[in-house]
């Protein structure tokens, strides 16, 4: 799933402590603080929507500093990759 996630407050404190619980869940295999509509940007794994549910329960409403978040639950991966296309600079 990937889902954005909105806090209550944007306050140093609050995004340092979510992005601790974010690197501290295995059930997220990234995370990414994002400007726009959501503070971040979540990649969540869970093998049954049950489980994703109990995700949710423990890392997200008991948690009084998140607002909100949706879920999109991805159909198909078309491409993954982390390869940045950047020409390499030429020697003089």
């Amino acid at each position: 799933m990937l889902v954005l996630v909105t806090l209550e407050r944007e306050r140093s404190d609050i995004i340092d402590k979510f992005k601790k619980a974010i690197k501290s869940s295995a059930d997220v295999v990234n995370g990414f603080y994002v400007t726009g509509d959501a503070d971040f940007v979540l990649y969540v794994t869970a093998p049954t929507m049950e489980d994703y549910e109990q995700f949710t329960r423990r890392f997200f409403y008991e948690n009084s500093d998140i607002k909100g978040f949706k879920t999109m639950v991805i159909m198909d991966r078309v491409k993954a990759g982390f390869a940045i296309p950047i020409d390499a600079p030429v020697e003089v």
